[in-house]
Parts: structure tokens; C-alpha cells; sequence
């Protein structure tokens, strides 16, 4: 009878340990991918600005000047969504529309408002004209996994995406 219960109590001390060691890689993972979907979106905001890369981004490097100038008046800086820390999915409140949205999201919350029910991150992908290879829908479920934490969409218990 002790013998079982030893057994139970190390193989309950030894599952514990093993959950703590993986709650510790979750924890990782997620940091990791919140990284990606910022890297993610200043990629998509530069892809935006320079048509793909096809148009230089607007950014001259200054030429040196033979003699110093007056300094310029400072020129109002317009911070959008993603600059500066601030959050480009915002938590929604009653009353903000779409507009609070990048192009991107907007699109994501079309299709997912025009779909018959709840739509899976694949059928996003699929509607945005990406491929079906994980490295393309899985930046698609980060997507809708942000618009569902800030109260954009309702995540259903089997992984599916619907409007609030």
C-alpha cells in the first residue's frame, strides 16, 4: 500500500515539474510569436508604402551642406497604429467602427462578417489570396487570434472565428 502511494506522489512531483518546465516554454512561444505578428505588421506597413518594394519608401538620406543652416521649425510627426508601442488592433468599445483598423484587419473582419458562420484561419488565408502552406495561415491566426482578444471577434471552443 505504501508502495502506491510513493509511486503517486513522485509521479504527481514529477508531472508538476514537467508542466512547470512546459507553462515556461509557453510562455516563450508566446513572447516569440508576439514578436512575429510586430514584425509581421512593420513589414506589412513598409510592403504598403513602397507597393511591394517596387517604389523607394520616401526616406532621403541628407547630403551634406557646405555651410550650416538654420535649424527648421519642428514639423508635426503623425504616429499611426504599431509607432511608438501603440497597439495596432485596439481593445474595441461600443461605438468604434472599422476605421480604427489597419487595412488588413478591415479586410479580416469583412470576410469573416460575409462568411455563413464561423470561419477557420484556412478560410481567411484562402479569401485573402494566400497560399494554404502553414507559413501562410499561420500569421492569419495570429491575425484573428488578436481580434478576438480585443474584442473584435468571437473565438469559437472549436478554434472558429465570428463576428461580435
Amino acid at each position: 500500500m505504501t508502495d502506491v502511494l510513493t509511486w503517486t506522489i513522485e509521479r504527481r512531483l514529477e508531472l508538476a515539474k514537467r508542466a512547470e518546465l512546459l507553462r515556461k516554454e509557453l510562455g516563450e512561444l508566446e513572447l516569440e510569436v508576439a514578436r512575429l505578428e510586430a514584425a509581421e505588421v512593420v513589414f506589412g506597413q513598409w510592403f504598403e508604402a513602397t507597393d511591394g518594394g517596387r517604389r523607394p519608401p520616401g526616406i532621403v538620406s541628407p547630403e551634406p551642406e557646405p555651410e550650416p543652416e538654420p535649424e527648421p521649425e519642428p514639423v508635426a510627426v503623425t504616429v499611426g497604429p504599431g509607432a511608438g508601442g501603440m497597439r495596432v488592433v485596439p481593445d474595441r468599445v461600443e461605438g468604434m467602427g472599422l476605421q480604427a483598423l489597419t487595412s488588413e484587419y478591415r479586410r479580416i473582419m469583412e470576410i469573416v462578417a460575409g462568411a455563413d458562420g464561423p470561419v477557420m484561419a484556412k478560410d481567411v488565408a484562402l479569401a485573402l489570396g494566400r497560399e494554404t502552406t502553414p507559413a501562410k495561415i499561420e500569421p492569419v491566426r495570429g491575425q484573428l487570434r488578436k481580434l478576438s482578444d480585443r474584442g473584435w471577434l468571437v473565438r469559437t471552443a472549436s478554434g472558429r472565428y465570428r463576428p461580435r
